[in-house]
């Protein structure tokens, strides 16, 4: 889970590459610990303000892993912005080596 938050990270914004299944998954579950920590501390604190900002900084790395699942399945960044079929193609094994590089 480390391996896949730090890789995340070191690709805060990259779109281009392929991101594994386990890497978008275990960053996506990083992801709700954040929301559910950040909730639990605006709710102490009285502010659902607070919740924003633990998971804010994620989104975009977050959006850019998914982005890069979609090359790994061999499918343009825009299928993320398919609700139904995208949850289809991120839980999907990955293709062999595609237009979007070779596999991880």
């Amino acid at each position: 889970m480390g391996n896949a938050i730090s890789a995340c990270f070191s690709k805060y914004a990259t779109f281009s590459g392929r991101a594994t299944r386990s890497e978008y998954w275990f960053f996506y579950l990083f992801y709700a610990i954040m929301y559910i920590v950040g909730s639990v501390v605006g709710a102490a604190i009285g502010s659902s303000a607070v919740m924003y900002l633990f998971i804010l900084p994620l989104w975009l790395p977050l959006f850019a892993a998914g982005i890069r699942r979609m090359h790994d399945v061999g499918r343009s960044g825009w299928f993320i912005l398919i609700p139904i079929y995208n949850l289809v193609l991120l839980c999907s094994s990955s293709t062999d080596d595609n237009q979007y590089g070779a596999r991880a």
